[in-house]
């Protein structure tokens, strides 16, 4: 199948999914999670069939902004559509399934100045930990926001989507279960970046490995305040939503500016 085809057949399918399932959250409605995680299933191996062919290049591994962007959205997709089976967290794909819909629209129309090359075992593996890492905490910041509007319709009962999301108890353990998660993965990419490669602190890559390493430090000590406080609510929230920032500015900000205002693959 022509990868162009597949990719926007892809971004089809999430659209539709994205758009029935908005419309249920927005009418009260308990979410219909087969026919959701039934679309997004079949938006999945279409959206991997684009990235494959964006990204393996002949020279080498095309790894520059907006097809990592894709690969991030395509993981974040998966991760909700697979949660989704286990627990009841279809409304999680309500960010999950845009965010794939731009990165992969992004890497179908926008050029990539990035220059494809070989990559070691070593630094292949610690990038396969990073974006495993920064998808986990991306959906964990978006239940982190769903978490905060359930926290406020509960003191200020209103019902609106309150009917819609599971009790909020349930949502708070799966919060911490996707912090964990993520900062596990974050730890082991740190590691591997340590251990493989060379020039974490060289001038291009200093700011996205101190970002990272403060991001660490607040899913740290939020993990910490967790289990000798008990950490929960608007704390946890503002901890997840701030290490999130961090780890954003580190994983796209040097790409950004590398590859978009320097023209430099990074």
């Amino acid at each position: 199948m022509n990868a162009t085809l597949a990719g926007i057949a892809a971004a089809l399918l999430y659209t539709v999914a994205s758009a029935m399932l908005g419309r249920q959250l927005l009418r009260r409605e308990k979410p219909r999670a087969p026919v959701i995680q039934a679309l997004g299933g079949l938006a999945l191996p279409l959206h991997l069939i684009s990235i494959h062919a964006q990204i393996y290049q002949p020279t080498g591994l095309d790894l520059g902004l907006f097809h990592i962007s894709s690969l991030v959205g395509w993981l974040i997709a998966a991760l909700a559509i697979g949660m989704s089976l286990y627990k009841p967290i279809i409304s999680i794909t309500v960010a999950a399934f845009p965010l794939a819909i731009l990165g992969l629209t992004l890497s179908l129309f926008a050029p990539s100045t990035y220059t494809p090359g070989n990559l070691s075992p070593g630094a292949e593996s610690h990038i396969l930990l990073s974006i495993l890492a920064y998808s986990v905490l991306t959906i964990a910041a978006a239940q982190a926001l769903l978490v905060a509007v359930q926290d406020r319709h509960l003191r200020t009962h209103k019902q609106g989507l309150m009917n819609a999301l599971p009790p909020l108890q349930t949502m708070e353990s799966l919060l911490f279960s996707l912090i964990w998660t993520g900062f596990s993965l974050l730890s082991l990419a740190i590691l591997s970046g340590f251990l493989t490669l060379d020039d974490l602190f060289a001038q291009h890559l200093v700011h996205k490995t101190l970002l990272t390493l403060a991001a660490w430090v607040v899913f740290a000590t939020l993990l910490t305040g967790r289990y000798l406080l008990g950490w929960r609510g608007s704390t946890a929230i503002r901890f997840t939503l701030w290490g999130f920032g961090l780890l954003l500015l580190g994983f796209y900000g040097s790409k950004l500016v590398l590859e978009l205002i320097l023209q430099r693959g990074a």
